[in-house]
């Protein structure tokens, strides 16, 4: 709830999830590139544009998941999105679905995974039944959002096997069943950054109006200002004008240095430790580039870029690849893609070009593919795959 809260209010942790979508998914999104071969070991390039064409038919929106909502590239987005947000997200794959190809994918958020069910007996720990290794076999969902207090509060379970289920979460520790939200440990950080911001604001309003309060001596003349606040003489500040006191009566001026001189230093710290924590670069978080040079630029690049890349293989590994094969299944037993059933092994043989990463200087990284192209030791498959390109 806490990480939700920040996600939907916090510029920085705003600025995270939409970086984690743009690096990481991009604006095209993963793009198939299928190499199934034949004996010989050539690829079989007639079955793979056949396979290519009719997937890219299937991730479009209002084909992909049940509520017509997502293309794949929107959907994966989503997923990742929630991961950051949430610690783990629900895919619920659904076959006989009313499409061509008999399968679409649902969104499922967390909440509907009971936390609060567990059966020892049963080996049921958090909503998750486990056989004897503590391999998923089922989940126990809440068949309406609990949050949703317009479905008259159905708090009914069903019990979903795990062959229909993908829990998306990266585990923190070996015996994890559960996740943990991405933004856990900068939460702290973040808050005292608001926190800070709003004192410094309050204080810099206040130094702006340059209020003061008025002393008396036991001689001074009666004096009631122009008005009076709870019974107190008050005077109201026009620019501009002066104001002679009556004697006995003195001026204390309260003149706060607002915003304090070490406001800058102090957030560009908290903010470090926060970008360390989400493990992104802070020049991209902060959105400050005014203290980089060229060598320290391309040394957080390089850096955050693994980060993005390690995403990607994530993703690739625990969804992308599993999509793949469970359409590709029902694709050739509804016929829609007209290879040999038995083959279906030969077949599933994706690969996937996720978004590239521009370099610094591009021009002189240009230069170095071809120098390593023409000693052979950069293939031209690799440099474009790079690049994000088939």
């Amino acid at each position: 709830a806490r990480s939700r809260e920040l996600m939907r209010n916090d510029d920085y942790a705003i600025k995270f999830k939409r970086l984690l979508k743009r690096k990481v998914i991009g604006t095209k999104g993963a793009k198939l590139q299928n190499k199934a071969k034949d004996p010989n070991g050539n690829l079989d390039k007639a079955a793979n544009v056949l396979i290519e064409t009719s997937y890219q038919e299937f991730v479009k929106k209002g084909m992909f998941d049940v509520t017509g909502k997502y293309s794949k590239k929107e959907f994966c987005k989503m997923v990742l999105g929630t991961l950051a947000e949430d610690g783990e997200v629900l895919i619920r794959t659904i076959r006989g679905y009313d499409n061509k190809f008999k399968i679409a994918y649902q969104l499922i958020e967390a909440d509907h995974l009971d936390e609060q069910y567990t059966d020892v007996d049963k080996n049921i720990s958090m909503g998750i039944e486990f056989n004897e290794w503590d391999k998923p076999i089922a989940y126990h969902l809440y068949k309406k959002h609990p949050g949703n207090y317009a479905a008259n509060r159905d708090m009914s379970r069903e019990r979903v096997p795990a062959d229909q289920i993908k829990h998306l979460f990266i585990p923190t520790r070996i015996s994890a069943t559960r996740g943990v939200p991405w933004m856990a440990t900068a939460m702290t950080r973040l808050k005292m950054t608001n926190g800070y911001e709003e004192a410094e604001l309050v204080g810099a309003r206040i130094g702006a109006s340059k209020g003061g309060f008025y002393t008396q001596n036991a001689d001074a003349d009666q004096y009631n200002g122009d008005t009076t606040v709870n019974g107190v003489p008050a005077n109201e500040i026009t620019p501009g004008e002066f104001e002679i006191l009556p004697p006995g009566w003195d001026f204390k001026d309260y003149d706060p240095q607002h915003p304090n001189a070490s406001f800058k230093d102090f957030m560009k710290v908290v903010l470090r430790g926060i970008a360390s924590g989400l493990d992104v670069s802070y020049n991209n978080l902060a959105n400050d580039l005014e203290s980089v040079n060229f060598s320290s630029l391309r040394e957080g690049k390089n850096e955050e870029k693994e980060v993005w890349q390690d995403l990607q293989t994530w993703i690739e590994d625990n969804l992308l690849n599993d999509l793949f094969s469970e359409w590709l299944d029902m694709a050739f037993l509804t016929k829609e893609v007209s290879l040999p059933y038995h083959k279906l092994d030969k077949f599933n043989k994706p690969t996937w070009l996720h978004r590239g990463f521009a370099w610094v200087d591009p021009f002189k990284d240009g230069q170095l593919n071809v120098l390593l192209n023409k000693e052979g030791l950069r293939t031209h498959t690799r440099i474009l795959a790079e690049m994000g390109e088939d």
